[in-house]
């Protein structure tokens, strides 16, 4: 728990006794005195909200901790009440033990009884949304695939009130890539993942005809022939896989009438489910901070974390992306992995991440934003230190790659970028059905299938941004504690998948951003 001042509001946050800085809690001034880790000091200028300041005196070369970690090297001496920011700190070199599975912790308590009204799909699993998608294969057929799903307006989806939409699932990729390589094979799985994910009651896939993303090989490298409605329903009235070609049918036009024509067909069997008690055990949670600020991993990402803890103790699954903000902070999910062998995975990932990135010239410790910056962030240890909290306590319990169906229980971690509409896309394509998103900045998100709620870390952008953001963790500043957040997120999570609305679904996010990730040359 962090330490304040103890006052109602506090002025800063002092997170760790090894830590030899605090975090501003609200703006501050030039010559404010501050009560910190038992000490008085004198602030040297102008602090804003998220942003670092010594409590103990600093020499150039010294390690700067934060949550009682190393989140960077001096470059300058910092006296007491000193500002502590890019000007005078860098990421820096400093060994990291990363002790693969030496701090397994042991099972959490069980949480039990907790339910949600969801959709049990054919396959077993449950569904927070019942969406109707038409999926595109390839940019080629993006517009065709939004003509047919456009169709279908409230008005005409008006007999069928278990459908929550008819939505096109549209990207930029699908050719000008090596077929069969990397690239093809995450698209495939990525598309393949939106096909049959448990908040998507029925599809139909539309392509143009001559793509490098071939429409076979997506049927047959991932068993989709023959599937064309997920509900308890079964399968499309036709035998045939539920597809369009473009230059077979005779172009654009002709192909969004058949489109709807097939759409028709298919929306009785998707309206044919009904939302049912399910076991809490089946949350597939994906975690995502986006917009990030100094506060964010003091107050939203822990908060976060607690509700993870909390559907792992039910059963279910959470997931931790973005492996670019985890770098930095891996050594304290390898040492909580179940075993050696998840640990070397992670590893491996963060392996392959500098060797990519090092293929361009780029380095990992650009990520920070200039958003972030702004916000408090320096280094990229600092920001995945906070950023690895929304993980919470429990022992990682395996690594997926990009879009790899979620199969594990447990604490889990997706291989993503750090961008936010690319890494949502994969844990989306994944399996999630239900996305928490934490911003300090105020990053408006949202994607279907899957809603997804916004956690604020401080209160001034809650209140800035409150048609966007569902919950204010930035109450925590104010002294409500980690863990009674973390309990209003997991009772939101379990009210969303029962079909409450969050703020991005009633302002319509949600068409735009699916992004599959592209990795290599565009030939």
């Amino acid at each position: 728990m962090p330490i304040t001042t103890g006052r109602q509001q506090a002025d800063a946050i002092y997170l760790h006794p090894d830590d030899n800085l605090c975090v501003a809690a609200r703006n501050l001034e030039k010559g404010q005195r501050l009560a910190i880790a038992g000490t008085e000091i004198t602030l040297a200028e102008n602090v804003r909200i998220g942003h670092k300041i010594a409590v103990r005196p600093i020499q150039s070369g010294d390690y700067v901790r934060k949550y009682g970690q190393i989140i960077g090297q001096a470059t300058a001496g910092i006296a007491p009440g000193g500002w502590i920011h890019s000007h005078n700190l860098i990421n820096g070199e400093f060994v990291r033990d990363h002790a693969p599975a030496t701090a397994i912790p042991p099972p959490p308590q069980p949480i039990v009884g907790r339910t949600f009204q969801g959709y049990r799909r054919a396959s077993g699993r449950a569904g927070t949304r019942n969406y109707l998608a038409v999926i595109s294969t390839v940019n080629c057929s993006a517009s065709v695939a939004r003509y047919i799903a456009q169709h279908f307006t409230p008005e005409r989806l008006a007999d069928y009130p278990n459908v929550d939409g008819v939505i096109a699932i549209r990207h930029h990729g699908g050719c000008g890539m090596q077929y069969q390589g990397l690239q093809h094979e995450m698209l495939n799985r990525t598309l393949s993942g939106m096909a049959r994910h448990p908040n998507i009651g029925g599809y139909l896939l539309v392509g143009l005809g001559c793509e490098q993303g071939a429409m076979g090989y997506l049927l047959q490298s991932q068993n989709l022939i023959q599937i064309g409605a997920n509900g308890s329903s079964g399968k499309s009235k036709a035998n045939s896989p539920p597809v369009l070609s473009m230059q077979d049918l005779g172009g654009t036009a002709k192909t969004v009438a058949a489109g709807i024509e097939r759409v028709k067909e298919l929306l009785p069997l998707v309206n044919a489910v009904q939302r049912e008690p399910i076991p809490a055990s089946e949350i597939v949670l994906g975690t995502e901070c986006g917009g990030s600020d100094g506060n964010s991993g003091v107050t939203s990402n822990p908060a976060v974390g607690v509700a993870s803890d909390m559907v792992v103790a039910s059963g279910g699954t959470a997931v931790l992306s973005e492996t670019t903000e985890i770098y930095g902070a891996e050594h304290l999910l390898t040492r909580r992995a179940v075993n050696k062998q998840v640990a070397d995975k992670l590893l491996e990932r963060i392996n392959w991440w500098l060797w990519h990135t090092g293929i361009y010239g780029v380095e990992i410790d650009n990520n920070p934003s200039v958003g972030n910056k702004e916000g408090g962030l320096t280094t990229i240890a600092e920001k995945s230190l906070g950023a690895v909290a929304k993980g919470g306590s429990t022992a990682l319990a395996e690594v997926y790659h990009y879009a790899e169906p979620i199969t594990a229980r447990g604490f889990v971690v997706m291989d993503t970028p750090g961008y936010d509409p690319p890494s949502v896309t994969g844990m989306v394509a994944g399996g999630c059905n239900v996305v928490v998103f934490t911003t300090g900045r105020g990053s408006c998100f949202g994607m279907k299938p899957s809603p997804t709620i916004k956690v604020a870390s401080n209160t001034p952008m809650y209140e800035r941004m409150i048609d966007d953001m569902d919950i204010n963790a930035g109450e925590i500043l104010a002294g409500r504690s980690v863990d009674d957040v973390g309990r209003e997120i997991y009772d939101k999570i379990l009210a969303v998948a029962s079909g409450e609305k969050t703020k991005s679904e009633a302002l319509g996010y949600g068409d735009d951003e699916f992004l599959p990730w592209h990795i290599g040359p565009m030939l």
